[in-house]
This record gives C-alpha cells, structure tokens and sequence, in this order.
C-alpha cells in the first residue's frame, strides 16, 4: 500500500493534534505536525534528506498571526530565523525550496483575495477548517493528482482576483517597459533598497545623474515615491540587482589602495 506522508502546520496545538489524530487513523496516510514555519521548513528538510520526503503540507492560512494579548499553543519562532512564518509564506518557500510537495491552505473563513494569494504562492487548494475529514481526505488524494480544490463559493471572488492581478501585472510591464535600459538599472537598484548616493557609486554616475533618473522613472512609472515604484517593479517582476559584484568590486579597491 503507497502511504500518503502528510504535515500539518498550525500554531494551535489542540487544532494540530486533533487533526493529525484523525489522519493517522487513516490506513494509508502517514502523519506528524508542525507548529511554526520554521519547524515545518526543518522537518521537510530533514525528512527528505532521510528519504522519506512529505507529500503534503497542510498550512494554517493565520499561521503565525493571534489575537492582541493571546499567546499560540505553540510558540511561533522569530522571523529572522528561516524568514518564513505566515501560512502563504510559508507555501511560497516549500513551492520554492520542494516543489514536489502539494500544499493545501486551511482557514477559518473564506476569503477569496488570500485564497488568489494563496494560489500564486503555488498552493493547490484552499479548504474550511470546519470541512469534514472526508472532504479533507478527497482534497488531500485530489491533489496528489494535480487538482486544485476550492470551495464552490470561492470560485467567482477567487477568478476575479486572479483576473485582476493578471491586469495589474500587465500594465505593469508595460510601464517598466517604457523606461530607457539605463533607467531599468536604477530601478533595480531601487528594488534592492540602494539609496541615491549607492546607486550613484556602483554605477559610476553623479548623484544628480541620479536623481534625474529617479525622478524620469517614477514619472514613466505614475508614480509619486519610491516605495510605490518598488512595489510596482515587484508586480512586473523586476528583481533587484545583484550587489556582491559590486562590494568584491569595492574590496578590490580598497585592498589596492
């Protein structure tokens, strides 16, 4: 019998361990439990370093987040430790790091923008946390075969979303694809957070070079700072520029003089 090696990820530990009881109970499904991003990121690590490699990742979709004033059954580690720790996160780094796992989100409620959200990051279904086991089960089977399972409800409010951030993304290429070649680099560098100054220097330009060329982008861009310009190239998929050549460049330099 192919036994089906199933996590589930949430921070509420009598949800977790309720959950993976009734899985385990299943003849064919394997299953253990995480209770932070981190922690799911090193069991999957460790599991297929062992060969014995998860088949799906059940995520809590508030995955990290609680009430003002109310502690997690199970303590969520800090951010800075894997830098993944929210639900859609989290299937973004698996979707990343095992794209062999199939995740599938579990909420509270239905909520179609973070179901779209969810989907873009690679998840495969968006399921309530008050399904029944057997729906689970169906939606756990149905993505091993490469179904994506939603709740009937959620299918209009989720294709709107969808259509929508395809709209945004288009339009924002178009916009990134007005600007001059020269332009398209201090973009990225604005993406990768360099000020005027940093910029100025790796591309051996003057500040107010610089500056001209800010001010040219955001105004192709229709945009008024550079936090709206950034947030823009990331919908176009403009990455930001590489800054290690530059820093060996600079050690270079350094180590001459």
């Amino acid at each position: 019998m192919v036994r089906i090696r199933v996590l589930v990820v949430d921070d509420h530990r009598i949800f977790a361990e309720s959950l993976a009881a009734a899985l385990a109970a299943e003849p064919d499904v394997d299953v253990s439990a995480a209770g932070s991003g981190p922690a799911a990121l090193r069991s999957l690590e460790r599991a297929a370093a062992e060969g014995r490699r998860y088949d799906v990742l059940l995520v809590d979709a508030d995955l990290g987040g609680s009430a003002p004033g109310v502690r997690s059954a199970v303590p969520v580690q800090e951010v800075g430790e894997d830098g993944l720790v929210d639900g859609i996160s989290l299937v973004a780094g698996v979707r990343s790091g095992q794209p062999h796992v199939r995740t599938v989100v579990l909420a509270e409620k239905d909520d179609p923008r973070r179901a779209a959200l969810a989907l873009q990051a690679g998840a495969s279904g968006w399921v309530a946390k008050d399904c029944s086991l057997s729906r689970l089960l169906t939606v756990i089977r149905g993505v091993l075969r490469d179904e994506t399972h939603l709740p009937p409800a959620l299918l209009t409010g989720v294709l709107r979303e969808l259509t929508a951030a395809r709209k945004h993304r288009t339009e924002s290429e178009r916009l990134v694809e007005s600007l001059t070649p020269r332009e398209r680099e201090v973009l990225r560098c604005m993406v990768a957070g360099l000020g005027r100054k940093a910029v100025a220097e790796r591309l051996f330009l003057s500040p107010h070079t610089v500056r001209t060329h800010m001010q040219n982008v955001l105004g192709k861009l229709g945009v008024h700072s550079t936090l709206a310009a950034v947030a823009l190239a990331r919908r176009a998929g403009v990455g930001p520029v590489d800054l290690e050549p530059a820093g060996r460049i600079r050690a270079q330099e350094t180590h001459t003089a």
